[in-house]
């Protein structure tokens, strides 16, 4: 696969987002696996997950366990794989979603997500979300220790807006590696997040890249110029999305979520599609 820079690595240029193998709706273990192995099989060096990422509230870390079993299970090389996780949001078990920005948490939470991956330090720790009852300086500041320390390797955030990619900047001393934020054709309002990150050579990873839980499926539909495109490439309207994405900006990084083999691969192929600057216009126009 293509190569694209992530704090100082290199990665391959489609990565894979974990929850969907832990949230609701998800699927047996077995599948999981086989998912993950299929992404590392097509060259896929990043999986994005989170302590979130699970349903009820005794199995905190799902995803990061079941992302640290497919690991220590697949036949290849696994040395190159960054796993990226985050922290600050906390799932009581009722369906719900809450965050929890303050610097008590944020290392307790770091704290189990090294256990749960069986590493010694993480390869990229993110701020999941914004705390508003949390001065942002502090979550942050708690990320800076995590880095300094040595717990972390890269740091990023995540559901972040300008001004606080600014002071995230700032605040880790130019080592903000990473920005997560919802981007898709759907969901386009993270473009100033996005257009900053390439002005300043941070990586930007878009969530939800098809538009949400169930979108992919619709995609074509919704936004026929992906599909027009598509059906004249002999690809999926997947595969068209996540090649504009690619062609926005060299920081970008989609991370796709799935729970099924095929999915990730035909996700991995966008990888190799070059669009012309014609459909990149009538994209971007639609």
């Amino acid at each position: 696969m293509r190569l694209r820079q992530l704090g100082g690595l290199q990665v391959g240029a489609i990565g894979l987002g974990g929850m969907p193998m832990s949230i609701e709706g998800r699927p047996d273990e077995a599948r999981s696996v086989a998912t993950i192995h299929a992404a590392l099989d097509a060259g896929v060096t990043l999986i994005d997950t989170a302590d979130a990422y699970h349903i009820h509230a005794d199995e905190v870390g799902h995803n990061e366990t079941l992302i640290a079993k497919a690991l220590g299970s697949y036949a290849g090389a696994t040395s190159d794989v960054l796993v990226a996780t985050k922290g600050g949001h906390v799932r009581p078990g009722d369906g719900s979603w809450h965050v929890d920005g303050s610097p008590e948490h944020i290392r307790a939470a770091c704290e189990a997500s090294l256990k749960r991956l069986g590493v010694e330090a993480i390869g990229l720790y993110q701020f999941h979300r914004p705390d508003p009852k949390v001065p942002y300086a502090e979550s942050i500041g708690a990320i800076r220790d995590l880095l300094d320390e040595g717990l972390i390797r890269l740091a990023g955030i995540s559901n972040a807006n300008p001004d606080q990619i600014r002071e995230a900047r700032e605040i880790l001393g130019g080592r903000l590696a990473s920005v997560q934020n919802q981007y898709s054709p759907a969901f386009p309002s993270s473009r100033p997040e996005l257009d900053l990150c390439d002005e300043l050579g941070i990586a930007f990873l878009p969530w939800a890249p098809f538009g949400g839980s169930g979108a992919a499926a619709r995609l074509g539909s919704t936004h026929t110029a992906f599909d027009r495109i598509a059906q004249a490439r002999g690809v999926s309207p997947q595969q068209v999305c996540l090649a504009w994405m690619l062609a926005t900006s060299p920081v970008v990084i989609p991370i796709p979520g799935s729970s099924r083999p095929e999915t990730i691969r035909d996700s991995v192929a966008a990888a190799d599609l070059d669009l012309s600057p014609q459909e990149l216009a009538t994209l971007d126009a639609s």
